[in-house]
């Protein structure tokens, strides 16, 4: 592939693995092609990943270093999403800005809608992408439109004059937009000058590749084409390689020939008749989209039906990197079961053209799909074109889709929906329905069709084909992806759509009916993303400290030239590791057999368990875990052993070889359910209590006892594990270079695995391509197999995991089942709470015993309960081992607590901010459940301010009026406090150190023990050392984290990272500064060149130094046909203190909110009932998307705030905001109970998180849910588990 070429032959390691599967745009370039039918130059955007580099004979591929570097010019593309702050641990930025080139080459002035149909292929985990999209609109005329900053009085659009609002007036910028570098197109790379003349006077030959295994061939001519066919009829044709590259590379599937008929020409000729449009086959869907566009504008509306229908599926339909290079051919024949497009082709009448010895035409009907990934077509066919007709007098055509996530997700069912009537009249001539994602291939609904030929389209009709389509589309409750109950409910519910939507059609033919005041329609993206912000100027002006400065490696990761692990360049003799992981959940290993293996060319060894020199385990939290198993295996994805050889294509054959003898051991526990009946737990479980809760209960006006579930997060840090072990050769040493959150430990257990003193390893992290808790200890433990690879065969390895390598072995963040009993008074006040939590913690303990203690001791969030108890067990299963996430236990902690507050208004009729903010919240100086004495000041304050900034009553009442209104859309809003801890009890993980240089030049360097991930501590380090020292920040570099140069370093976790490495780095440059005391006296006018504890036993401590307060108010639409929402406004207030870089703090105020969005409503790990991971990436595993982001996103900073613990007065702030992604979950809440309402159904109810489109649907009870009966429980084997 492309990607691989670019990396390791040609050294440009800009362009960034990060899924391998085409799904998150980490390695988009930019494939130019001259055209000489036109004489143009065609540039797009496409994967890397999925470019066979045989396939790109003539063309040229740009690269983010191609378009500009800091060595001679950095691109406005570059510079604008630095400045922006749209890059933080900066592994996604190569893959946004070759998106956002690509976009400019062809439209140098871009539109809102532009820009974000670009960034649509392209995932960032640390941003929340607002910065991202501020840095590109900049390129927008749209940018400075009074609509696109919130103003639309008066509007420019318009011809009006903008109103003058003086400079206080005006928000705070995080970044100027007057001090950026023009867009000059005419600077821009020119197309290579000898390609054109290639392609205008060499004549077209037939190429052929010889591999190891496979054979490539790329005909230019479709006779030479049809006779490869005919003598190779089992050979795949492949064009955009979406989807036998991604088969090859994780499914396994081998090709001993594959056919590649790019040049052929007759599979992109394009034919316009009065009928419709003739389309060639190996056009690229967004040249179809260009293309349907185009007609949409030429011809009568009446006639384009069909294309807008298609219009509308190929807007989501992928990634635009996808869209460039997959093809309207390669879609249709791929057969996939939910394809978005193959329903309205076969809706829509269309036709294929095929050939093989003759040419002949195919209707795209229910005959030409007839199983998973088949068609009717003969393998020696090769499809020509496909036809698309005009639609006609009186018919219309509508597609509607439902997926994971609303841009860029394989849908869960799309349709396609036909009808036609009789002139004049409502009765209906013609219908056609079908369907994706209900059975193995696409459905039609015939027996449903013809119910309703021949008869008006009426309620009466509409009713009766409901009943026929439920008989006629129906899934067994085991079947393929789950989701049953939902996907037949909305076979019934995209119906209605149709109806709701064919009515409308009807009043304006035939002036008949009423019309339907609301039709189902969603808001698309709009140009609101903005910021608005107060941040203190209380320094002097030439003090960095408390500015919004940009990202110190900003501009060197948006040019690729930033050095993340795996773009070490590789040493002489370097081998590469892949671990074997068991296949079973719980079993005896008999015997691991290697001969194999070790026969694969390039394999040099296999490690064991038995190669370990020194200990053979780590030790978390006082229990033991085995570095590699040694006599049995307890997860699916247990490591067992582990392969190097020369490459890494080497080492996976070798590791697909070796052989494990099992033998299975009884009653593995996947559930929490499962853990406490047998008693599955590791010790020791946890409980806290103040007052005296079960004599409260006695004494309370009501009571009422729920429970919520929610489920893990996978960390989908954009660079997977990554590490490079050197051995030095001499004296034990080893160098290892590795992303990590804590190289101290990962020093520490190398060098007990390997059985030498700590000083002979030394650890070295220049940066981390995101973490979010997910690089320790499993990061440490890989760390140790590859020390031991690297040890015992004397040569540097390299181990970089694959994504669905690391998601099934690293672990997540814990699913957790809370149980709550609740006693309160009429007025709402809550007297006595109960909580249980129990956390799935997989099959080793990990950090699982921590967890379960600070989910208790932040079990009271905001809240000041008199009798409050809870109790927490860490339960022991047969899942892989779940681990430290951003948060650390209380996002599951407070969810519980805020359902508990949620149920208790809705037992009580009341609005549920009522119950939170004027009845129990925290009002004065008080008492945690765990003795700590606090005030809650600001906490009431950013409570107030959320409110206030929100317009919360206003929006409150419109929101009634609008719930009123509609039927099949309701609004919902939630505002949620938050109160959260910062520092660890452990004083061992609470030490930092700094070792600061000054050298003879005046420049200074600095190293410290943090870890630069994105959350911005190398550059408000280089903040603080300025400050002290009185000097430019230019002056002051930050070298990378060593073990040698600053020892015993704490873990950069917890949000406080900045509060001790910032100490140290001002206690070092304190001292320097006073030793140069003498030196600036001599020469007055030279220039520079908390005891934290935590008694379990008395139930009492202090185990946190301070807390970070903050609310959040967010508003969400929810259409509850389908269960999809969209996040309307979301705003935020957080104390942070006095922020040391606004931008930053900023930056990880909008990346938490928006992974606290993904926590909450939609992403889900899925295990398969023997405890197999079925989500192993991003076409499985949704997290949010530029897609997703609020339509209007306010972030406010209080004012105003000091916080004497921490430096400079400033607060941690990476994990609390996470939290506040809950406002969107229990938003959607609140929507989904205005529609129980109306289906007479008030009071509590279950909606456990995520709040996915399923779970939304479901819960909203809608008549179309009702109309589906419930599978039986224990009468069939579910296709996935319900975890927790």
């Amino acid at each position: 592939m492309l990607l691989s070429y670019l990396r390791e032959r040609l050294r440009l390691t800009g362009t960034k693995y990060g899924c391998g599967g085409g799904g998150c745009g980490a390695c988009t370039v930019m494939v130019s092609r001259y055209q000489p039918s036109t004489k143009t130059i065609l540039h797009y955007s496409a994967n890397a990943c999925l470019l066979p580099v045989c396939q790109l004979q003539g063309a040229a591929v740009t690269t983010v270093e191609g378009i500009g570097n800091t060595k001679t010019r950095v691109h406005p593309v570059q510079e604008r999403i630095a400045k922006a702050h749209g890059s933080q641990c900066g592994f996604c930025t190569p893959g946004m800005v070759m998106s956002m080139y690509t976009l400019l080459r062809n439209k140098p002035q871009p539109n809102m809608e532009d820009i974000t149909e670009a960034l649509g292929g392209n995932l960032c985990r640390c941003t929340g992408y607002r910065p991202i999209v501020d840095g590109c609109k900049t390129f927008s005329q749209e940018s400075n439109c009074c609509q696109a900053n919130g103003n639309g009085a008066g509007c420019c659009l318009n011809g009006d004059s903008s109103p003058q609002r003086s400079e206080n007036e005006l928000p705070p910028q995080l970044f100027d937009q007057e001090d950026l570098l023009p867009l000059d197109p005419t600077q821009d790379l020119i197309f290579p000058p000898e390609l054109i003349l290639m392609a205008e006077t060499e004549p077209q030959v037939s190429q052929l590749f010889r591999g190891d295994r496979m054979v490539w061939v790329s005909p230019v001519s479709l006779e030479e084409l049809i006779q490869l066919k005919t003598s190779h009829p089992q050979a795949p044709l492949v064009m955009g390689n979406t989807n036998i590259g991604p088969d090859i590379k994780f499914k396994g599937a081998w090709h001993p020939i594959i056919i590649s008929p790019t040049r052929v020409q007759e599979l992109f000729k394009v034919t316009k008749t009065p009928q419709g449009v003739c389309i060639g086959a190996g056009c690229s869907l967004s040249v179809v989209k260009a293309l349907l566009e185009g007609l949409v504008q030429e011809i009568p509306e009446e006639k384009t039906e069909i294309y807008r229908s298609l219009l509308q599926q190929l807007g989501n339909l992928g990634g635009q990197q996808i869209r460039n290079v997959a093809t309207i051919g390669g879609n249709i024949v791929s057969a996939y079961p939910n394809s978005d497009l193959n329903p309205v082709f076969a809706a829509g009448n269309c036709i294929l053209n095929v050939a093989s010895k003759s040419e002949q035409e195919i209707l795209l009907n229910k005959d030409f799909f007839v199983g998973f990934g088949k068609t009717s077509l003969k393998p020696d066919e090769v499809v020509l074109s496909v036809f698309i007709p005009v639609s006609r007098q009186g018919e219309f055509m509508r597609a509607f889709r439902q997926a994971p996530r609303k841009e860029n997700a394989l849908a869960t069912v799309t349709t396609g929906m036909r009808v036609m009537f009789t002139e004049g009249s409502s009765v209906v001539k013609e219908l056609s329905i079908y369907y994706g994602g209900v059975g193995p291939c696409t459905v039609s609904a015939t027996k449903t069709c013809a119910a309703v030929i021949g008869r008006k389209w009426d309620e009466q009709t509409l009713s009766e084909a409901y009943t026929q389509l439920l008989d006629e589309i129906s899934l067994s409750p085991s079947h393929p992806g789950g989701q049953v109950e939902f996907r037949r409910s909305l076979t019934l519910s995209l119906l209605f759509k149709f109806n709701l939507q064919m009515l409308h059609k009807l009043w304006e033919m035939v002036w008949t009916g009423s019309l339907f005041a609301q039709l189902v329609a969603y808001l698309h993206l709009k140009n609101l993303h903005h910021y608005t912000g107060t941040f203190l100027k209380y320094q002097s002006g030439d003090d960095p400290v408390g500015r919004p400065i940009m990202h110190r490696s900003a501009i060197s990761q948006a040019t690729g030239e930033a050095v993340y692990c795996d773009d070490i360049p590789k040493m002489e003799g370097e081998l590469h590791l892949v671990l074997v992981t068991s296949t079973r959940p719980h079993a005896k290993i008999l015997d691991i057999d290697i001969s194999e293996a070790l026969q694969v060319p390039g394999v040099v060894d296999v490690i064991t368990s038995k190669d370990i020199p020194g200990k053979k385990f780590r030790t978390f939290t006082g229990i033991d875990e085995d570095i590699l198993a040694q006599n049995e295996v307890s997860c699916v994805g247990h490591m067992v052993c582990a392969v190097v050889a020369d490459t890494r294509n080497q080492a996976k054959r070798g590791a697909a070889v070796v052989k494990i003898g099992y033998e299975d051991l009884p009653g593995p526990v996947f559930t929490v359910e499962e853990a406490i009946e047998k008693q599955s737990f590791f010790l020791p479980k946890r409980m806290i209590e103040q007052g005296n809760v079960d004599e409260a209960f006695d004494k309370v006006d009501h009571i009422y006892e729920g429970a919520i579930r929610l489920g893990g997060q996978e960390h989908f840090y954009m660079e997977t594990q990554s590490m490079v072990v050197v051995p030095s050769g001499e004296e034990r040493e080893l160098k290892v270079y590795l992303s990590c959150q804590h190289p101290t430990y990962a020093q520490e257990s190398i060098a007990e695995t390997l059985g030498i003193p700590s000083n002979r390893v030394s650890c070295h992290v220049k940066r981390v391509g995101g973490a979010f808790g997910g690089k320790v200890t499993k990061t440490s433990i890989i760390a140790c197999i590859t020390s031991v690879a690297a040890w015992k065969t004397g040569r540097a390895v390299r181990c970089v995991l694959e994504r669905g390598e690391d998601m099934l072995i690293t672990g997540a963040r814990h699913p957790v089942l809370g149980k709550h009993k609740v006693g309160f008074m009429n007025n709402g006040r809550i007297m006595a709470a109960d909580l249980h939590y129990y956390a799935n913690s997989g099959n080793t303990a990990d950090e699982s015993l921590l967890v379960i203690e600070k989910i208790l001791l932040h079990l009271d969030n905001a809240y000041n309960v008199p009798n409050l108890r809870g109790r927490s067990v860490a339960c022991k299963t047969n899942l892989p081992s779940n681990t430290a996430f951003r948060g650390f236990g209380v996002p599951q902690s407070m969810l519980v607590t805020e359902n508990m507050i949620n149920d208790v208004a809705m037992m009580l009729g009341c609005n549920a901010e009522e119950v939170r903010g004027k009845i129990n919240m925290y009002k004065e100086v008080s008492l945690t459940h765990y003795k700590f004495e606090f005030d809650p000041k600001n906490l009431l304050r950013c409570w107030d301010e959320c409110k206030e900034k929100s317009d919360y009553d206003r929006r409150r009442k419109s929101i009634g009026q609008f719930n009123q209104q509609n039927r099949w859309k309701k609004r919902g809003m939630a505002t949620i406090p938050i109160k959260f801890d910062i520092f660890c009890v452990c004083v061992s993980v609470r030490q930092a150190a700094s070792l600061v240089h000054i050298y003879k030049d005046g420049s200074v360097l600095v190293s410290h023990g943090g870890t630069e991930m994105g959350q911005g501590i190398h550059t408000k380090m280089q903040q603080v050392a300025s400050r002290e020292l009185h000097i430019p920040a230019s002056l002051i570099h930050i070298t990378e984290t060593n073990t040698s140069a600053v020892p015993n370093t704490c873990p950069s976790a917890a949000s406080f990272g900045t509060d001790a490495n910032g100490m140290a780095v001002k206690d070092a440059c304190e001292t320097l500064y006073q030793r140069l005391e003498p030196v600036r006296k001599q020469n007055p006018e030279g220039t520079w060149g908390h005891d934290l504890h935590m008694d379990w036993e008395k139930q009492e401590g202090q185990p946190y130094a301070y807390y970070t307060y903050g609310a959040c108010c967010s508003e969400v639409e929810v259409d509850c046909l389908t269960g999809d929402y969209r996040t309307v406004r979301t705003d935020i207030v957080m104390d942070i203190g006095r922020s040391i870089n606004p931008s930053v703090d900023i930056g990880q105020i909008e990346g938490a909110f928006i992974q606290g969005l993904g926590l909450y409503t939609m992403e889900e790990l899925k295990f398969s009932p023997s405890g197999v991971l079925y989500t192993r990436g991003p076409s499985q595993y949704k997290i949010p998307a530029v897609c997703d982001i609020p339509l209007q996103f306010n972030v406010y900073l209080l004012s105003g705030s000091d916080n004497p613990h921490a430096i400079y007065s400033s607060k941690g702030i990476g994990e609390p905001v996470l939290f506040l992604g809950s406002s969107v979950f229990f938003a959607i809440k609140d929507a989904v109970a205005a529609s129980r309402v109306e289906a007479g159904m008030v009071g509590p109810f279950t909606l456990d998180s995520p709040a996915t489109p399923e779970r939304t649907c479901l819960a909203c009870n809608t008549p179309f849910t009702q109309k589906i009966p419930a599978s039986k429980q224990g009468s069939f084997q579910p296709w996935a588990l319900n975890i927790p």
